[in-house]
């Protein structure tokens, strides 16, 4: 187990509970297949001839036994196939991504271990490292590498509640829902590293935007003439 000295701040300045939502809610919306389908008055077996004459049977008037009103009509607002994906922008989600890890940083919920590597795969031991760190008190855990690992994803796949992910494939839904992260040092540092880019590039945007921004020019006043 090791130890690192990071602060919620370093990753995010503040963080916005209404930006984390609006990322959360995306991600959810693209986990929707949208596969459903019902049918319509047009798509349901029968005939469009009118029941009865209009007038003179004491019934109320009715027209094609497709009537959505009638059993075995159609739906009156039928269901369609549909695409319930869309995008936020890429900044936001970026910041989202370092809000939420943030957050956890602030709630006292990551775990920092200098590193992790099998060779092979052997989910005892990755059982017995998480019992170590105490991360197997919780229902949920996320591990977190600075890279892909296919000995070590092996290891943890079988675990029950344990999910492996390489850090540059994090996202806010991703790390808000598990109850524990368990973070390389390797991995938390590339994420502080990137997070230092992102603000100084930020910097750097708003200084030349002000350097470049031209001086209003003055008007000639106007002589009174007497």
């Amino acid at each position: 187990m090791g130890s690192m000295e990071i602060e919620p701040t370093d990753l995010a300045p503040r963080i916005n509970k209404q930006l984390l939502h609006d990322a959360v809610v995306m991600y959810e919306a693209n986990l929707r297949q949208g596969t459903f389908a019902t049918k319509s008055r047009a798509l349901v077996a029968g005939s469009t001839k009118k029941m009865y004459r209009q007038k003179g049977t004491g019934n109320a008037r009715a027209g094609s036994r497709r009537s959505g009103i009638r059993r075995g009509g159609g739906h009156i607002f039928a269901k369609k196939p549909r695409d319930f994906g869309y995008r936020l922008p890429r900044k936001a989600l970026q910041l989202a991504t370092r809000m939420a890890l943030a957050a956890k940083i602030r709630d006292d919920q990551v775990t920092v271990i200098d590193d992790l590597k099998f060779s092979a795969p052997k989910t005892r031991d990755m059982a017995a490292i998480l019992k170590a760190v105490k991360c197997h008190e919780h229902k949920t855990v996320l591990v977190a590498t600075a890279a892909h690992d296919a000995n070590l994803y092996k290891s943890v796949r079988n675990i029950e509640g344990v999910s492996l992910s390489p850090v540059a494939e994090l996202n806010a839904l991703i790390v808000l829902k598990p109850r524990r992260l368990l973070f390389t040092k390797a991995a938390l540092e590339w994420v502080k590293e990137q997070a230092g880019k992102s603000s100084s590039d930020k910097s750097g945007a708003s200084a030349e935007k002000s350097e470049g921004a031209k001086p209003a020019a003055k008007r000639p006043r106007k002589k009174k003439t007497s």
